[in-house]
């Protein structure tokens, strides 16, 4: 008996393998292309500031370093702020 070399003794799953290496492949890929935007976007986002807003005895220290204010003023309001 010979062999005729029919699709079902290996050319169908030799085809199935090389559609399942390719996937596999692309797979591999997308995720080497995933972790590489993800490193892009961490190294590259913008740096979180600590504190957003000065807090009001800043911003009236830089008024009356800016000269806004005068020293009463400036004494006043900071006597507030410190609840005396």
């Amino acid at each position: 008996m010979g062999h005729d070399g029919g699709m079902m003794d290996g050319g169908m799953m030799g085809m199935m393998g090389g559609w399942m290496l390719l996937w596999a492949v692309v797979g591999v890929a997308l995720l080497v292309v995933a972790v590489l935007a993800a490193v892009w976007l961490v190294k590259h986002r913008a740096p979180a500031r600590p504190d957003a807003s000065p807090s009001a005895q800043e911003l009236l220290h830089r008024r009356y370093a800016a000269g806004e204010i005068d020293r009463e003023e400036y004494l006043r309001v900071q006597r507030d702020l410190s609840g005396g």
